[in-house]
């Protein structure tokens, strides 16, 4: 089936541990090139309203930072792999869904199959970002290991895809992180 979506510029498919810094970054970005040129896309968006709907839970309360999402997390994992399962593009297709500016940003890449159906479905305008950071920088902002969670498919379905298109590094270095955005925003504006 073909992507509900237009046909985008440039999708850049951010993945990277929990606490590495995907969102901050990607909301960097986003700010930067502008929300009329830059859309945010986030898998986990679909997939939460979903879950909060079949369980009768509090979607807002399940997109922020909170407690209440991470009680609800394991199960969500487990939810949302069925899903994967019986349909491995059905979240992909969800977000692409009426996005009209011609950059887009998937800011929670987690596995294999999302790599492989925004490949199948824009070709060459696809690329992958991991946003890499140390576990005491991750510690730092709140991460604690969790098993089910940090062990699980979710976190660790893409450690050993290979390269990367691009590769961003958030230890902590506020220069060094706005060289690399530097970088891969003069990349993005090349695209457009």
């Amino acid at each position: 089936m073909a992507p509900l979506g237009g046909a985008p510029r440039l999708v850049l498919l951010f993945s990277g541990k929990r606490k590495s810094g995907k969102d901050f970054v990607t909301e960097a970005l986003q700010s930067r090139l502008g929300a009329d040129v830059c859309a945010v896309l986030r898998l986990s968006g679909p997939l939460k309203e979903q879950y909060a709907q079949e369980h009768g839970l509090d979607f807002q309360r399940l997109l922020d930072a909170s407690t209440y999402k991470e009680s609800f997390r394991r199960d969500m994992i487990r939810w949302g792999e069925e899903k994967r399962q019986a349909d491995p593009g059905f979240f992909c297709r969800k977000i692409v869904e009426a996005v009209s500016q011609p950059v887009w940003l998937v800011s929670d890449t987690r596995r294999v199959s999302d790599i492989q159906w925004f490949r199948e479905a824009y070709g060459a305008v696809t690329q992958t970002v991991r946003v890499v950071a140390t576990e005491q920088s991750r510690q730092q902002r709140g991460w604690v290991f969790t098993p089910g969670v940090d062990d699980a498919e979710s976190e660790c379905g893409l450690d050993n895809v290979g390269a990367f298109d691009w590769v961003i590094e958030n230890h902590g270095d506020e220069q060094r992180l706005e060289e690399q955005l530097e970088h891969l925003i003069e990349f993005v504006r090349s695209r457009l």
